[in-house]
């Protein structure tokens, strides 16, 4: 049976050796018939090495337990995706997702197929955050006090829409209360910032924080980070916490919770209910108390219909629920904010920008922000790029591209932006968007120094504007910084 022209033909090993995944075909006595590059490439090995080679000669570490090429010789079963870490012959660690299917004729099993994908990568990287977690937080009875890693607070939100202000005064009542949160909106909108902000504001904020996106690791290995592993448990597992023991005593945040496998939703609700948590293959429960705040950029009853979130776990999270706004429904907020990611930015490239011109702030009150709060710090940036050392204004031809595009291709202005835009009265009904806003703009600043007694300062502030930004206004409209003669 090693004869490999009885299972694969040249055709069809020219093609799986061009494909990004590692193929291995063993006969019926476990002997190694195919094994392709990438294969090769993953476990270290030449294929010359392993070709007709006996799989546990290969890998001196596998049983025939927890081999699952011979428990599908064995069984004639197919194994579904599932992870395997194993050591090779070099004694390198290998992790991989695979898929093991038996290779059946006339009824009897011949041999068995193994594709599988490598995330060596992926799992070095997590132990390494698990283990830099644990350094941070050993414990509660090595210091009681360890100060979590949320880093932003209320204070660093930035709206004044009406729906932002919703949304801050629900997060800040939130604050007060252990109970679960869960945070809905679009991608871009904030929604770990919210976390973050509710957990330094509550009692808990002197423990830690750990925020996991649940659609960033497949269902397998996500199972060990979040609950722990006990050595044994798996080839190669060691001891180690998962996510709420890490997070004992603080905030456990879990992104994208619809992307959670429905098995794990199950054994989540379990820990929810119970307050207790055991590790993968381990026999011991201990009790944690964790306040769990989870987010979801989808509709919450889209994602009950489709099966993609549990009845039982959505009403024991959804105790509150706190909606964030996309930018299009806050577009008055888009002036602070885009103020805020210029004082960001300044320090970072060197540059003294004071703010946007009108023209183009008009292109960003008429765009649609599919991205959101995220998109605009990213065009922001990217029209740090453009900007001329000596420059000090954002100008309409510094934003990206795709701003710049015909008017037509914008999202309509919203209620509440163009309600406050008055009729144009009859002699400038040929006036375009942007002097009418010149025009509004610079008699706002007219009337806040002749109410503040030309004290730019105090002027500034009424506006809602850095000093430096009104200086440079004062300047580009010619308004004097005092009273005429």
């Amino acid at each position: 049976m090693s004869d490999r022209s009885g299972f694969v033909s040249p055709y069809f090993e020219k093609i799986l050796n061009i494909v990004d995944v590692g193929v291995h075909l063993i006969d019926r006595e476990g002997t190694t018939v195919f094994y392709n590059d990438k294969m090769a490439e993953m476990d270290g090995f030449e294929r010359e090495q392993v070709l007709g080679r006996n799989i546990f000669d290969l890998y001196p570490s596998l049983t025939h337990e927890t081999s699952t090429l011979a428990k599908a010789l064995r069984s004639g079963d197919e194994l579904p995706e599932h992870i395997q870490t194993y050591y090779n012959l070099a004694g390198k660690r290998i992790t991989t997702i695979n898929r093991t299917y038996p290779l059946i004729e006339n009824g009897r099993i011949i041999g068995a197929l193994e594709v599988a994908k490598d995330i060596t990568g992926i799992v070095n990287l997590h132990d390494q955050i698990l283990d830099l977690r644990r350094q941070l937080y050993p414990g509660k009875e090595k210091d009681a006090k360890t100060k979590g890693t949320a880093r932003y607070e209320f204070s660093d939100l930035i709206g004044k829409s009406r729906p932002f202000a919703e949304a801050l005064a629900l997060a800040k009542k939130t604050s007060r209360t252990a109970s679960p949160v869960m945070i809905c909106g679009p991608t871009g909108t904030g929604k770990e910032l919210f976390a973050q902000s509710i957990h330094n504001a509550g009692a808990r904020r002197n423990r830690p924080f750990v925020a996991q996106n649940c659609a960033a690791v497949p269902g397998d290995l996500l199972e060990g980070i979040m609950f722990g592993t006990a050595r044994g448990a798996f080839t190669g597992a060691v001891d180690r916490p998962g996510l709420f023991e890490q997070a004992g005593g603080g905030t456990l945040f879990l992104d994208e919770l619809n992307s959670l496998d429905l098995y794990l939703q199950a054994k989540l609700l379990r820990v929810l209910q119970d307050g207790m948590v055991r590790r993968v293959g381990g026999t011991k429960e201990q009790q944690v108390d964790v306040r769990i705040i989870t987010a979801m950029n989808s509709d919450p009853q889209e994602a009950l219909e489709k099966g993609l979130l549990r009845y039982d776990l959505y009403y024991r999270l959804n105790v509150v629920t706190l909606h964030l706004p996309p930018l299009q429904q806050r577009l008055d907020d888009i002036p602070l904010l885009a103020e805020h990611f210029i004082e960001k930015l300044n320090p970072m490239f060197g540059t003294k920008i004071a703010g946007l011109s009108p023209p183009a702030l008009d292109r960003l009150l008429a765009y649609g922000w599919p991205g959101n709060v995220r998109e605009l710090g990213h065009a922001i940036e990217s029209a740090f790029n453009m900007v001329e050392l000596d420059e000090e204004t954002i100008e309409e031809h510094h934003l990206p591209a795709h701003l710049r595009e015909p008017a037509f291709k914008y999202a309509p202005l919203t209620a509440s932006v163009s309600s406050r835009l008055p009729e144009p009265p009859p002699s400038s009904v040929d006036d375009n968007l942007a002097e009418r806003l010149r025009r509004m703009e610079r008699e706002a600043i007219v009337d806040a120094m002749q109410a503040h007694g030309y004290n730019i300062t105090a002027a500034a502030q009424a506006l809602g504007l850095k000093r430096q930004a009104l200086q440079y206004k004062l300047a580009r409209y010619g308004i004097p910084k005092g009273p005429r003669g």
